[in-house]
C-alpha cells in the first residue's frame, strides 16, 4: 500500500515528537487524517509489496506503543491540556447570549464616554484618495506616541494594483495616505505592524494572486516609521504565508517573537511562527489540532495570541463552523491541546485581543454566530478569567445586520493611554478608536 501524505519531514517529525508527548488522541487524529480521510486531500494506492511502507507501519505501531506511555506519563508532566471541552451544539442567539449584549453599551454612548475621558474616534483618511477600497487594516503606537496605521488598498481586494498603505496620527490629525509597499504587480494583502522589544517597528504582508500561493514580505523602522527599509521575503521559498497572517506578533516571556499564521489551501489550518533572532529566521509550530468531525467547514484561520503565564501561550481562532475556536499550549508553544469551542459566536471573519496589564482580556468581534454572518455590529469584548467566559463591554459599530454595511478586520493594541483600536469602514475607509484606560 503506497500513501502519498503530503508531510514535510518537519511535519512527521513534529507529529512523531508529539505522539510520545501528548498520548493516544494525537495519534489517533494523525492517523485517521493522513490514511482515513481520503477527502481531506489525501491520495491512496495500492502496492501491497512496497518495502517502505510495510516499515512505515511497524513505526506506526511503535508509536502507538510510545503514544500510550506518553498517556499515561503526560498526567504527572504538566503537558498541554484544554482549559475546558465545549463541544455542545450552540445556536447563534445562545452564543450571543453568552457574550450579555444587553449590558453593553451602544456605539454612540460608549463614543461619548471616550472622547469624554481625553481619547477620540476618526477615520485615517477622508474622501480624497487614490484607491476606491481598502481592507485589513493594523496599527501600532510610536516611542514618541504616534499612531501608525497600515492596510491594503486598491481598485478592489485580489486586483493587481492593490499595494499596502499607511498613515500616521500626531494626536490632532492624520497624514495623507501614502503607499509604503508595493514589490510585484500582483495584489498584496493583510499588512500587520508590530514594535519589538527595542521599539523597531515592523511591517509584514502578504503577496500573491491567492491566498495558497502567498508569500510573505517584510520591512522595518528604526526611526518611528520616517524612513523604512526595502522590502524583504520573510522566509526564502515560502509558498503560502508564513509569519503573521493578519494579527500582531506577540513577545513571549523568553524573549521570542509568536506570530500567528495560517494557511487556506483546501483546508484551513493555524499554526504559530517563532523566531529568536529578531525575525532573521523563523520555527513553525505544529498545526493546532482540530476534530474535523467534530467541527464542520474548511477550519481554522488568522489566530489571536496572548501569554497568560510563563509558557503558557492561548490562541482564538476564526473559523467556519460558526463559533469562535480555540486552543492552548503549557509548554512554550511546543505541543497545542485539541482546538475547542469556546462557545462565543464567528462569523468567519477577523477578530483580535490584547491583554491587559491588570491581567483582564479585551477582545473586538463581530459577535455573529454564522458561517459568512453578517459583519455589523463590531463589538468590543472583555474577560476577567483568562478568556473562560466573556461579556460585551460596548460596541463600536451597530448597525443592524440587514445593511450593507461592513464593519470588519479589527486591529488592537496597548498604547501608553490605554488601547487603540483599527478596522475597516464599509471597504472605503479606516476608523480608529483611542480609548483612555479610564473609558475602559
Amino acid at each position: 500500500m503506497i500513501v502519498s501524505l503530503h508531510y514535510t519531514q518537519r511535519e512527521i517529525e513534529v507529529a512523531m515528537r508529539t505522539l510520545v508527548r501528548s498520548g493516544f488522541e494525537l495519534l489517533h487524529r494523525f492517523a485517521y487524517n493522513a490514511i482515513l480521510e481520503t477527502d481531506c486531500e489525501y491520495t491512496i494506492l495500492r502496492n501491497k509489496g512496497n518495502k517502505m511502507y510495510k516499515n512505515l507501519f511497524v513505526v506506526g505501531l511503535l508509536c502507538c506503543c510510545g503514544a500510550v506511555l506518553g498517556c499515561v506519563s503526560a498526567k504527572g508532566a504538566g503537558n498541554t491540556v484544554c482549559a475546558a471541552e465545549k463541544t455542545a451544539v450552540l445556536t447563534p442567539e445562545a452564543r450571543l447570549a453568552s457574550l450579555k449584549p444587553e449590558e453593553a453599551l451602544s456605539a454612540a454612548a460608549f463614543e461619548e464616554k471616550v472622547t469624554g475621558a481625553g481619547g477620540s474616534v476618526s477615520f485615517a483618511f477622508g474622501s480624497e484618495r487614490s484607491f476606491a477600497q481598502c481592507h485589513a487594516s493594523t496599527l501600532v503606537e510610536t516611542a514618541d506616541g504616534k499612531i501608525i496605521t497600515a492596510w491594503f488598498g486598491g481598485t478592489a481586494e485580489k486586483n493587481p494594483d492593490v499595494g499596502i498603505w499607511y498613515s500616521v496620527f500626531d494626536g490632532s490629525e492624520w497624514t495623507a495616505p501614502v503607499a509604503i509597499a508595493k514589490v510585484e504587480e500582483t495584489a498584496h494583502w493583510n499588512p500587520v505592524l508590530f514594535k519589538d522589544e527595542k521599539d523597531v517597528i515592523h511591517l509584514f504582508f502578504k503577496v500573491g494572486v491567492d491566498v495558497p500561493r502567498w508569500s510573505t514580505w517584510w520591512m522595518s523602522s528604526a526611526d518611528n516609521g520616517k524612513t523604512w527599509s526595502e522590502p524583504l521575503v520573510l522566509v526564502p521559498g515560502d509558498v503560502g504565508g508564513r509569519g503573521p497572517v493578519k494579527n500582531k506578533a506577540i513577545i513571549l516571556s523568553d524573549g521570542r517573537w509568536c506570530a500567528p499564521a495560517s494557511t487556506e489551501e483546501g483546508k484551513w489550518d493555524s499554526f504559530v511562527d517563532f523566531s529568536s533572532d529578531g525575525g532573521k529566521s523563523w520555527q513553525r509550530s505544529m498545526d493546532f489540532p482540530l476534530d474535523r468531525r467534530k467541527f464542520k467547514g474548511k477550519g481554522t484561520i488568522q489566530p489571536t495570541l496572548w501569554e497568560s503565564a510563563p509558557g503558557h501561550i492561548h490562541a482564538l481562532l476564526r473559523s467556519t463552523c460558526g463559533a469562535i475556536l480555540r486552543s492552548d499550549s503549557t509548554d512554550n508553544g511546543v505541543t497545542w491541546c485539541d482546538t475547542y469551542d469556546t462557545g462565543m459566536p464567528n462569523n468567519n471573519s477577523g477578530l483580535d485581543l490584547i491583554q491587559l496589564e491588570d491581567g483582564r482580556l479585551l477582545l473586538v468581534l463581530n459577535p455573529v454566530g454564522v458561517n459568512w454572518g453578517a459583519r455589523t455590529p463590531l463589538s468590543l469584548a472583555v474577560s476577567s478569567d483568562n478568556g473562560g467566559s466573556w461579556s460585551i463591554l460596548a460596541h463600536l459599530e451597530d448597525a443592524p445586520q440587514d445593511t450593507e454595511f461592513e464593519f470588519s478586520y479589527p486591529a488592537i493594541v496597548k498604547t501608553a493611554k490605554g488601547v487603540a483600536i483599527s478596522y475597516t469602514y464599509k471597504r472605503d475607509r479606516v476608523r480608529c478608536w483611542q480609548i483612555p484606560l479610564e473609558a475602559l
